[in-house]
């Protein structure tokens, strides 16, 4: 059986979607004769907690850890609540950024490069070369963000004779936060040159959208493979559905996240029929930017919000189930065309309706009309957007309102393994 080494920083007890993708592929890797042996940090920061997901380790996997170093303790010294929001991903846009926020951010951006977790690169790299030595290890897999984490495959790369495989979760220079970071010329500099050395020296990069790999082809002549994330199939009994007509958005909200038509749309239905505003209600599963939370109430949806906070994975699937509609919303810039939630592929396996909300040009949109799993609209867009929303109530009336999704199977995180263990084994 072919043995992996796959390097990444986040591993159950996190929370939140950056572990799900690695903590499938290693449920499923040994299925197609590959043995994952997992490199973690011993003593990480994470931002939000999932004890529940420490049963879905498979059983006698090796994990190996080892410390790390991260200066957000430093930080928390200073101010615990803004260390937690800026880890989290909640970042305000510039002019509603206090002094505070607007200096950790400048710290953040220059003189931690390419992140927080760039202390663990050199540590990582000696203890990581003695195993490959003594275990025969031919094959690294690292996975970013954090994308310090690239940098150990590039250092072990450069001193060992193996094959590496870098995955993007997500875009490096041209991920969404990359501009509120207040960097530098050079800080910008060294970003673009470390991202070219990576793309240049990996022997296989893994994206997991469309549009960033089409970014990085002009960058690297790598072979680069897009294996999107996915869903999981459940064994589990079925979930009543909500007896309000509830939109429900299940992960973080950030700022940027705000789409200001969806909002109006919904306060004119409010305003214009009593049943709809009897009927309807918000459910924001997760962190949410508290600027999101004051533009829905200005248009008058404060009295349908129902925010709880982060919830056990668990428990989001049974949320998903249950929602009579699933919001899925990006920030509206060109550098988040390419951004594909994990949390679409979870949504279309839940099979209720999905209404995106998104940049024009999104690979989501691809995808929800591949499958017929949802609709698509970009910031822009109102009537359309209306019309669609009254077609969901008039369907939720009738008690017929249902998701009518095709062709997901190849999204399963089952199969999606079988994709990336074909790529390891060319």
């Amino acid at each position: 059986m072919k043995k992996v080494l796959i390097i990444t920083y986040y591993w159950p007890p996190a929370g939140g979607p950056g572990v799900q993708r690695w903590l499938k592929f290693v449920k499923y890797l040994r299925e197609y004769q590959i043995e994952p042996i997992v490199y973690i940090p011993e003593n990480p920061e994470y931002p939000m907690l999932d004890i529940s997901l420490n049963s879905e380790v498979p059983e006698n996997i090796t994990i190996l850890k080892n410390k790390i170093f991260e200066p957000y303790f430093l930080a928390k010294l200073f101010s615990k609540k803004h260390t937690s929001i800026i880890s989290s991903g909640i970042i305000a846009e510039g002019k509603k950024q206090n002094i505070l926020q607007k200096l950790f951010l400048y710290i953040r951006g220059n003189f931690f490069i390419p992140d927080a977790r760039k202390f663990w690169v050199k540590p990582s790299i000696e203890f990581i070369s003695d195993y490959i030595s003594k275990n025969n290890i031919t094959t690294i897999i690292t996975t970013g963000p954090p994308h310090s984490l690239h940098l150990i495959g590039l250092g072990l790369k450069q001193k060992h004779k193996i094959k590496w495989v870098a995955d993007f979760r997500d875009p490096w220079t041209r991920i969404g936060y990359h501009e509120k970071l207040r960097l530098s010329k050079r800080s910008r500099e060294k970003h673009l040159k470390l991202e070219k050395n990576v793309l240049s020296e990996a022997n296989h990069i893994i994206t997991t959208s469309f549009t960033t790999k089409a970014e990085f082809e002009k960058k690297t002549s790598r072979p680069i493979t897009v294996i999107t994330n996915g869903y999981d199939v459940l064994n589990q009994s079925e979930v009543p559905l909500d007896l309000h007509f509830t939109f429900s958005h299940i992960g973080s909200l950030l700022s940027g996240r705000d789409p200001k038509n969806l909002w109006q749309v919904l306060g004119e239905l409010v305003a214009e029929n009593p049943n709809f505003a009897r009927d309807l209600k918000i459910k924001l599963v997760g962190a949410v930017s508290d600027e999101v939370v004051l533009s829905m109430k200005g248009y008058g949806l404060g009295i349908h919000l129902e925010i709880s906070g982060y919830v056990a994975h668990k428990e989001a699937l049974k949320i998903q189930q249950s929602a009579q509609v699933l919001l899925l919303i990006e920030i509206n810039s060109e550098e988040t065309k390419g951004i594909i939630p994990g949390k679409l592929f979870e949504y279309m396996a839940a099979k209720r309706p999905i209404l995106a909300v998104g940049p024009p040009e999104w690979d989501v949109e691809k995808i929800l009309k591949e499958t017929s799993a949802g609709s698509c609209f970009n910031y822009e867009e109102r009537e359309n957007l209306k019309v669609q929303i009254l077609s969901y109530y008039e369907l939720f009336k009738q008690g017929k309102l249902k998701s009518e999704s095709k062709n997901i199977e190849k999204y399963s995180r089952r199969n999606l393994t079988g994709n990336l263990a074909q790529l390891l084994t060319e």
